[in-house]
């Protein structure tokens, strides 16, 4: 399929947002069950519904012709979707042209044998979702995971050059009580650490109000304890990031519950069966998979012009006894985190 060469018109949408980062879902599969994230029963798409990797790619293609400079693959667990690296090679052809980062969300399990391919394909840096460094309790969290396999993945991962932002969702009651050490872990490694507030998306396996921990809360008691220097550090993405004199490395927060981003989102998703959700609160999206395959490219640039004209404001994300049910019934998996 030969690639359609419109004259490249920037994604803007109605309040002047230039969108310049994508956020890929490449499957809803993942090797652990989060109880933050999923159920411990999911039904996952039937495979004929999922992109396939040369639809990605095109879909992704018009995206950078539009001016969108970064790709994050996430899933689910992106790395556990068969000859992935395929797909991390070809997305990789665009850096330098027109693409300024290829980036991975992922859990870290299945990093041990493919760290070096991802730093060959021109990744450079992952985050890797970990919230606990206590064996018994990561096996409790994620209802299946071995902290073993993440940690080895880690170290493969800094052995082939590639940089790591540590993910950690700050829960009440589940890990609060290690957040410090989890701090002190990453950047005595070179590692930054991001906390982030826990999203009523989908039914999992916690009680959300109950484990929910406003950030700002947290901020203040870190902030009695170490020097937090405020930067001006941007990656794309939502997180506000601080410098921790004491040790030397970066924190980020993220929250979209107690202070919501949505003034500066730069971001859209694209979910693994071609739905581009505009908002990760909110249900508005456009079917780019239904767009190309049943127009082409031009159907699929219409597509991105309709996207541009739906992206809402922002999300109104609330937990709270009286609205105890998820916001929305897709799970993060199904989205992309």
């Amino acid at each position: 399929m030969t690639m359609h060469n419109p004259q490249a018109r920037p994604l803007v949408d109605r309040y002047g947002r230039h969108i310049s980062y994508l956020r890929i879902s490449v499957t809803d599969r993942c090797d652990f069950r989060c109880v933050y994230c999923m159920a411990e029963d999911m039904t996952f798409l039937p495979k004929k519904e999922v992109l396939s990797f040369e639809e990605i790619d095109i879909i992704s293609s018009a995206f950078v012709k539009r001016g969108v400079t970064r790709l994050r693959l996430t899933g689910g667990e992106p790395l556990v979707r068969r000859d992935i690296m395929d797909l991390v090679r070809t997305l990789g052809r665009h850096l330098g042209h027109g693409l300024d980062e290829l980036t991975l969300t992922t859990n870290g399990s299945q990093l041990s044998k493919h760290a070096g391919f991802l730093a060959q394909a021109g990744v450079r840096r992952l985050n890797v979702s970990l919230d606990t460094l206590s064996p018994d309790r990561f096996r409790t969290i994620t209802r299946r995971g071995r902290l073993e396999d993440v940690m080895s993945g880690i170290d493969a991962a800094q052995e082939a050059g590639l940089e790591i932002k540590i993910n950690m969702v700050a829960m009440r009651g589940v890990n609060d009580d290690e957040i410090e050490p989890m701090m002190a872990w990453a950047h005595a490694r070179n590692m930054g650490l991001t906390l982030i507030e826990g999203m009523p998306l989908g039914e999992v396996g916690i009680d959300r109000v109950d484990t929910y921990l406003p950030l700002r809360e947290l901020h203040d008691r870190l902030s009695r304890r170490y020097t937090l220097e405020k930067l001006t550090k941007k990656t794309g993405g939502p997180a506000r990031y601080v410098r921790v004199a004491e040790t030397g490395g970066v924190l980020g927060f993220i929250t979209p519950m107690s202070h919501n981003f949505c003034e500066s989102c730069n971001r859209v998703r694209l979910t693994a069966t071609g739905q581009l959700f505009l908002c990760l609160g909110q249900d508005d999206q456009v079917n780019l998979r239904d767009a190309l395959r049943d127009g082409g490219l031009p159907a699929l640039d219409a597509a991105l012009d309709q996207a541009m004209l739906i992206k809402p404001k922002g999300h109104d994300f609330v937990i709270d006894r009286n609205r105890p049910e998820p916001a929305l019934g897709r799970h993060m998996s199904v989205t992309g985190g």
